[in-house]
Formats: structure tokens, sequence, C-alpha cells
């Protein structure tokens, strides 16, 4: 494995975990069908409204993909633990763990800003180009020199007093465990002297049990994946929005990483025994620092 392209242990065999009642086969379709028509309105809206709705293209992209998630069947629940406006604007880089392709309309439809994914996602039908046409910044984890320049493309966005997101885990882990916070892209927060927020996604049943059924892993694919969330019944995403940490905090892009990761660890984990979690490129077991009372409600 390269450091350029991470992997995690997750399988679908292995982690994904059956939901506790399934949707009917007429709502199933009705999901799809609804979420189908949902980004097919965002393929054909978005040119107009990002050429001409200025500064108010961010709160129509917030119900864009609000009504994406809604689609699927899927009760967005935000947490504010960091003494600020979820909506407030300004340039920062925000950062979460990363569980599924379902975290992508999650955190725009708390906080919309630029996001960082994999060039194979542009690829994807339907998509990949409502991906590319609302200004995502696509790396290509084929290529390593490509990646200073999207973290330059990065930075740019926060200097040009926009919000940025990342997923520095790389990769997506089910959900149960996560996996180390890669430092590049964090390199674009100092450069630009931008604060970093930290996010942590997870994913409950509506009785508040964990659910890992929409983690996207190992060799899933996006039909299957999709067909998995739309016959989950009462699906529920929590965000957490935490503190931010502030230009000068940390001394170098790993501190600021390893802060990053902390705080995210912090919420979903408040049981240091369950988070023995191996860093896949170091081969070794890292413990986080994690305060019992984090997490629970």
């Amino acid at each position: 494995m390269s450091v350029w392209r991470p992997s995690g242990p997750c399988t679908t065999r292995e982690c994904v975990g059956s939901p506790d009642r399934s949707a009917g086969v007429p709502r199933r379709v009705l999901r799809l069908a609804g979420c189908l028509a949902v980004v097919m309105a965002g393929l054909l809206l978005a040119p107009p409204v990002r050429r001409w709705a200025g500064a108010r293209a961010v709160p129509l992209l917030r119900v864009w993909v609000r009504l994406g998630a809604a689609a699927l069947g899927v009760r967005i629940r935000v947490l504010d633990l960091s003494g600020r406006a979820a909506a407030a604007d300004g340039p920062e880089l925000l950062v979460a763990n990363h569980v599924s392709w379902l975290d992508v309309l999650l955190v725009q439809a708390v906080r919309p800003g630029r996001m960082l994914a994999k060039a194979e996602v542009a690829h994807w039908p339907v998509v990949g180009r409502a991906a590319g046409r609302w200004g995502t910044v696509f790396l290509d984890r084929e290529r390593p020199r490509a990646l200073p320049g999207a973290v330059a493309e990065v930075a740019g966005v926060l200097r040009g007093g926009g919000p940025a997101v990342v997923f520095p885990e790389g990769t997506t882990w089910c959900g149960a465990r996560t996996g180390p916070f890669r430092a590049a892209f964090f390199q674009a927060a100092l450069d630009a002297g931008a604060p970093v927020r930290p996010m942590a996604v997870r994913y409950r049943l509506a009785g508040g049990r964990p659910a890992t059924v929409p983690a996207f892993v190992g060799d899933d694919d996006l039909v299957a994946s999709l067909r998995r969330v739309v016959a989950v019944r009462g699906l529920v995403a929590e965000l957490v929005l935490l503190p931010a940490i502030p230009p000068g905090a940390a001394a170098d892009r790993r501190e600021l990483a390893a802060a990053a990761q902390r705080a995210v660890e912090r919420v979903l984990s408040p049981d240091p025994r369950h988070r023995r979690v191996p860093d896949p490129v170091r081969g070794r077991v890292r413990t986080p620092v994690v305060s019992a009372a984090d997490g629970r409600r």
C-alpha cells in the first residue's frame, strides 16, 4: 500500500451490519427515484446558480443536499459544540472522519464548502458531473506529483475567503473504527492562515444503536451501497461540529492533523478500550486520548 493511496481494513462482509428494520420495495423505489430527481436537478441548475446567484448559491446548495438526504430517507441531526453557528461564513478547513459517500451530502448540508474528492468520483455516473459543476477539487491519487497542486488549490480557496472540506483519512472506514488523519492537506490551512474545524460524522438507527449500514468500504460499489441505504428504515446521520483549531495553535501540519484527529475521536469513542486503531502506514497501534464525558448524551 502506498501512502498516496490510503486503504483501511474494513470490508462489507466483516464490518457492515444489517438494519433493525427494512423498508418495503415501493418505498425503496420511491427513494431511488427521488434521489435521482434531486441529483439531476442539481446537475442542471448548478451552472446558472453559480453564475448568477453569487453568495446566495451557498444556501441553495444547502437546500439541494438536504433534499437529497431526505429523498434517501436519511434524517440529519446536527450537534453544534463549536461555539458558533454552523452556517457561519468565512475561511476554514473543515475536516471529518469518512464513512460513506453520504458524508459528502451531510457535510454540505451543514457547512457548504469546496470539497476535495478522489479523481475517481469525477467518473461516477451523474454524481461525478454534479460534483464537478459544484466546484469539487479532484485529487488523482495515482500521481503523487499532483498532491502539491491540490494542496495549493485548497489553500487558494481558503485565501479567497471560502471554506474547504477535506476527509483526511484519505479513504472510508466503517464508522465503528477510524483511520489516521493524513497531514498533507492541513498544510493548506497553515499556508492560508485559516482555522481548522473538526467535525465528527456518525450514523445511528432510529432506536439510537450505531449503524454501519451506510459504510462504503472495501470492494463495495456505489450501486450496492445505495441499495443498502434506501433499504434502511430510521437512519439518522449525526454531525458534531467541534471548536476550531486557530491559526498558530500547532507547530506544523502533523501536529495540526493529530489535534484534529483527537478532537474527532473524543466524540466517536468515549471508551478508549474500543478505539485501538491500527495505523496502516506505520503498522502500529494508536490509542487516542479521550474523555469519558465526550460523546455521551
